[in-house]
């Protein structure tokens, strides 16, 4: 009895886990059908497919590299200056002792800056202010040897000066393309600053084609402007992308205290190219002129021309015989286009032209009428031919070499008078302190306009009882003296 109570429990048993098995394998199968129908079946794209991979974003920019490539080509400029002193007429005792009767002895002055070479042979580029009026030119590179520069040539008007130094295998730094600089692009300022040399700084470009509105008959000012810090010393310096390459000769800041105040400027590798070039070969920049006056599209003008955009540069008047006018432009047209660069203000225009040379065939787009028009134009030099103008170095006396002033430079400095010291040399002039760009107006009580009538105020150099003039820092001088 008890045998057969075992195996009805283990029949029951058998028959328990068989149905079991036979409903999991009909689960399992349908499973797999409709797993294989949901594999096999197109599926309907709700959104653009997003890989899922996962990438690191970029880190912080690394400078490194750029400053390590340039830091070897900034240089030290060191410069001793004969100056001048200033006329006695705040001093209380003058009138005591009669103006100026008792000449005081001209000071020496060193000033410092910084350069950037540009060739292996040892021609380095540098701002006009910083070696205008040098007696001497001291060069230090940034392994610490040093060497004595010349002046090859200067340009106040783009502020630049190209210096050269006896020397081969320096490293040369590479050239950018400053049109091709973005805002807010990182860039490295490089020079000496309060004599610390080597200084690197940092900072992004915050505006390109900027104007200060700075003086001089021809200035060109289209200035990259950065927030990296400059500071006296730093005049001369470079300005670097991340690749290492010179987009700008640092120039200058705008400060109520005339140190570093968040912003600065420096002059683009592509005004700076050329104008080395010229300064190089020919001694003097060779400027190309449209033969107009220029400013900014306002407003209202734009309404009173009927141009859409608020930019480009108004034709306020044109030159007869210029070569705008022999092109067809007129007042009241607004340059908008040079060839294929956009114009977008003055100081793009000026940038734009300092590139290029007289004789030079460049197509301007400009607006007239609410219609844009193109004309061919043929650039001319100062002198409104397209000859090459060479330096003129001036006739010598006192051992000093002089030239005219312009009828520009006569109008700019109120004068009627007056004859330029181009440079310089041994004799009595360098005695009592006149220095280079310093500006001689009468002689013995004589007005005088060039070399000759200097000699002939001085019976050739040979008296001199007073000199008159201005200095290359725009301060008036009178002198006498007792033979």
């Amino acid at each position: 009895m008890k045998t057969k109570k075992n195996l009805t429990a283990f029949l029951v048993a058998i028959f328990s886990v068989a149905s079991t098995l036979f409903v999991y394998s009909q689960i399992n199968v349908s499973s797999r059908q409709t797993l294989t129908n949901q594999i096999n079946s197109p599926i309907e794209r709700t959104g653009p497919v997003v890989l899922t991979s996962m990438q690191a974003p970029d880190g912080p920019v690394d400078l490194t590299y750029a400053a390590g490539q340039c830091v070897q080509s900034v240089v030290h400029v060191r410069v001793r200056s004969t100056i001048a002193n200033e006329d006695g007429s705040d001093n209380p005792f003058s009138q005591f002792f009669g103006e100026n009767n008792m000449k005081q002895e001209p000071r020496k002055v060193t000033g410092f800056g910084s350069g950037v070479i540009i060739s292996p042979d040892g021609y380095i580029v540098t701002n006009n202010h910083v070696v205008d009026g040098a007696d001497s030119i001291q060069v230090t590179l940034n392994n610490n040897k040093s060497y004595t520069a010349a002046i090859v040539g200067r340009d106040p008007d783009t502020d630049l000066a190209l210096i050269k130094i006896n020397a081969e295998n320096l490293p040369a730094i590479k050239f950018g393309d400053s049109d091709n600089l973005k805002l807010g692009e990182w860039v490295l300022a490089v020079g000496n600053p309060f004599n610390l040399t080597s200084t690197v700084t940092a900072g992004i470009v915050s505006a390109k084609g900027r104007s200060l509105s700075m003086d001089g008959s021809y200035k060109l000012e289209s200035f990259i402007q950065t927030d990296a810090a400059l500071n006296m010393g730093n005049s001369g310096g470079a300005l670097v992308n991340t690749k290492g390459e010179l987009v700008g000769i640092t120039s200058a800041i705008i400060s109520p205290t005339g140190t570093y105040s968040g912003n600065s400027f420096a002059i683009p590798i592509n005004i700076v190219k050329k104008t080395v070039a010229d300064l190089q070969k020919y001694g003097r920049v060779q400027r190309a002129f449209l033969g107009i006056s220029i400013r900014e599209v306002t407003s209202d003008l734009a309404q009173s021309v009927k141009l859409e955009n608020v930019s480009g540069a108004y034709i306020a008047s044109v030159v007869p015989d210029g070569a705008a006018a022999i092109a067809g432009l007129k007042a009241k047209d607004v340059i908008i286009k040079i060839n294929d660069k956009n114009i977008g203000s003055p100081a793009q225009l000026e940038e734009t032209l300092a590139q290029h040379h007289p004789g030079d065939q460049i197509n301007i787009t400009y607006f007239r009428n609410a219609r844009e028009n193109t004309a061919s134009v043929e650039l001319k030099n100062v002198d409104g031919t397209t000859a090459v103008v060479l330096e003129n170095t001036g006739e010598a006396v006192f051992g000093s070499k002089l030239i005219p002033l312009t009828s520009q430079e006569k109008e700019k400095y109120e004068i009627d008078s007056g004859t330029k010291v181009t440079s310089v040399g041994e004799g009595k002039l360098k005695d009592i302190g006149i220095t280079n760009g310093t500006i001689i107006s009468t002689i013995n009580g004589k007005k005088v306009n060039n070399a000759s009538e200097i000699r002939e105020a001085t019976s050739d150099g040979e008296f001199l009882s007073s000199i008159d003039g201005m200095q290359p820092n725009g301060t008036y001088f009178s002198y006498k003296f007792r033979n």
